[in-house]
């Protein structure tokens, strides 16, 4: 019972905003960014095996102006006890579905409604012996209000980190959501909406940039399904459904993403989602769903952040966001 599916596997599960973006740095490069290993306090939220001591005293806070006047945000804060403990990182994500007017069965009606979700974190990350390996964890306590039900759920984030210091390489593997409901909103057990990604991201030797390729949604194969407003019909009235080859069916799991000036004080971030693009693309008509850009600006010790996400011709998103060093 959630709204939140734009660019989704949407119907399959409950808390849907589990996996909405966490920053405006991780919108602009796709959506969904693994493997940034720098102060992005906030990255501890999608990935915490990415969870470091440089995100020590980090506060950041980002708010999202979503689809169909949704909105959403995140808040995220790490703090390093020394050097031996590492990190410990702790996260809220909250989404308002806004107001909505309620009618009975009869058509008769109930007044106003509203519906929110949010999800409280904390999250820890270690070292793998002496490895070039690092793995980490988030628990999450759920709470979900719709209309007048209620649910409350756990689930927990699990992620690995691979380090190349040589080649400015990094790769990752996350297991999200793994959990439960503990109490349901009307009697029936809803799955959790589970999600298995993997990333890679490198810093180029000689030019500014890092680049980033994430594969989403790998615990289902395909994830492809035939768009219905996509029949095409022939002359004598024979109609012939959209077929998604086998190229089609990867790309859609298929995330790209580069950033400018990764490590300065002022960077561009662009990024495309080829399942949001291909979901949402218009026949015959050039909307550039799927793209994404953004920027961020360092000032003393706060850093803003914004990015411009483009779903459909009527409908796009804007991301906020500012990073505190509290130090």
């Amino acid at each position: 019972m959630s709204v939140a599916t734009i660019a989704q596997v949407g119907g399959e599960s409950t808390y849907q905003f589990l996996n909405l973006v966490s920053s405006p740095r991780q919108a602009a490069l796709g959506g969904k960014v693994l493997t940034n290993l720098d102060y992005d306090v906030a990255q501890g939220l999608y990935n915490p095996a990415t969870i470091n001591p440089e995100m020590d005293n980090q506060l950041a806070l980002n708010y999202t102006s979503y689809l169909g006047g949704i909105s959403y945000g995140t808040a995220s804060y790490a703090y390093t006890v020394d050097r031996r403990t590492q990190t410990f990182h702790a996260g809220i994500t909250y989404i308002n579905y806004g107001t909505f007017d309620g009618y009975d069965e009869n058509g008769v009606s109930t007044g106003t409604f509203t519906g929110n979700e949010a999800a409280l974190s904390f999250g820890y990350a270690l070292q793998i012996g002496y490895s070039d390996f690092y793995f980490g964890a988030n628990v999450k306590l759920i709470t979900s209000k719709l209309e007048q039900y209620n649910s409350l759920g756990a689930a927990a984030d699990l992620g690995l980190l691979y380090i190349n210091e040589d080649l400015d390489f990094h790769a990752a593997l996350v297991m999200r959501n793994l959990g439960t409901q503990i109490t349901t909103y009307a009697g029936l057990n809803e799955p959790l909406p589970f999600e298995i990604d993997f990333g890679m991201s490198q810093r180029l030797e000689n030019v500014p940039i890092r680049w980033h390729i994430t594969f989403e949604n790998l615990q289902e194969w395909p994830i492809a399904v035939s768009n219905p407003a996509r029949v095409t019909t022939d002359l004598s009235g024979n109609q012939t459904p959209e077929k998604v080859g086998f190229l089609g069916k990867v790309i859609r799991h298929t995330i790209f993403g580069a950033e400018l000036f990764p490590e300065g004080g002022f960077n561009i971030r662009l990024g495309y989602n080829f399942r949001r693009a291909e979901e949402l693309r218009i026949i015959d008509q050039r909307n550039f769903s799927g793209l994404s850009a953004g920027f961020s600006i360092k000032l003393n010790k706060m850093r803003f952040s914004y990015t411009h996400a483009k779903y459909t011709s009527a409908a796009n998103s804007n991301f906020f966001g500012l990073q505190i060093d509290l130090k």
